[in-house]
């Protein structure tokens, strides 16, 4: 099923529609304020396997992120964090950067594997926001890649569409993606680390 939602005005009975498939264990393709995302409700463990199958991946060793509506979702699924740390998510958030944080026992125990940690979105697109607050809690999320070589990230919904039609319940065609990934800060340790340089100018 493709789904269009304008970002600049998401439609809320479409976007109730995209909650009900995330809710019944189903698996959706959205726009982000980077590239498209595939991902789940995270308390819907099924749905985390069928993820982690597409993407040929063992959910404890994958890097899969949370997408929250907004800050105060963070202390749901993080240990305490420290005021520096905080200033920095709160300058960076919502934005096109993921944070690493120390997991606490909230996170389901399916991500964690030997892993302690949690990586942490606030997207600055209204489409997956609205979902997320319709849903009331974060979903899974995980970029679309493209199998070309050069172009690492699909960024037409219609082609996304074409491709995970028979993978996925939903595909959101909220326009043209970006091609370029979330910025991602290991904030596990003292001091903040760039893992990964996506979109995003950042200063630490």
């Amino acid at each position: 099923m493709l789904v269009k939602i304008y970002e600049e005005n998401p439609n809320e009975r479409e976007i109730r529609k995209v909650v009900d498939v995330l809710k019944n264990g189903g698996v959706i393709i959205y726009p982000t304020d980077t590239v498209y995302g595939i991902g789940c409700d995270i308390t819907q463990a099924k749905a985390v396997e069928r993820v982690a199958r597409i993407k040929q991946v063992q959910v404890e060793k994958s890097n899969f992120s949370f997408i929250c509506s907004d800050l105060s979702q963070l202390s749901d699924y993080t240990r305490p964090i420290s005021n520096p740390v905080f200033k920095l998510i709160r300058r960076c958030l919502p934005g096109p950067y993921t944070f690493i944080l120390n997991a606490n026992n909230n996170v389901p125990k399916y991500f964690k594997g030997k892993k302690k940690t949690v990586g942490i979105r606030v997207s600055d697109n209204r489409i997956i926001t609205s979902i997320v607050r319709e849903l009331g809690n974060p979903i899974m999320s995980t970029s679309v890649h493209d199998e070309d070589e050069i172009i690492e990230y699909t960024t037409d919904p219609e082609l996304i569409h074409e491709k995970f039609s028979d993978l996925v319940d939903l595909v959101i065609d909220g326009g043209y993606g970006g091609n370029l990934a979330s910025t991602v800060i290991d904030c596990t340790n003292e001091i903040p680390v760039i893992v990964r340089q996506g979109k995003g100018e950042l200063e630490l």
